[in-house]
């Protein structure tokens, strides 16, 4: 079963590549999405990387939460459902 981290704090500069590349060295990654920003088309500084394991998603965590990746300090974490946008008012 696959597991899925957000990760914040990531510089701008990160790019989809980069950060693929970055957490590779925790295991094999699925997916890696810097978050871009549809007016600036800039990152948020956030993302998703999706890894084919718990424990490779582990890993990671282990790996990198609180740690310097591209110059900034990234916080790492097990990504939760996005929640539902209620308009009931």
């Amino acid at each position: 079963m696959s597991k899925k981290l957000y990760v914040g704090g990531l510089s701008y500069d990160t790019t989809d590549d980069s950060f693929k590349a970055g957490f590779s060295e925790a295991g094999n990654v699925e997916s890696a999405n810097v978050i871009i920003d549809r007016m600036s088309g800039r990152s948020k500084g956030f993302g998703f990387v999706e890894f084919s394991t718990e424990e490779e998603g582990q890993k990671a965590i282990d790996m990198f939460d609180g740690k310097d990746f591209e110059g900034r300090t990234i916080k790492v974490s097990e990504a939760r459902p996005m929640k539902q946008f209620d308009d009931r008012r």
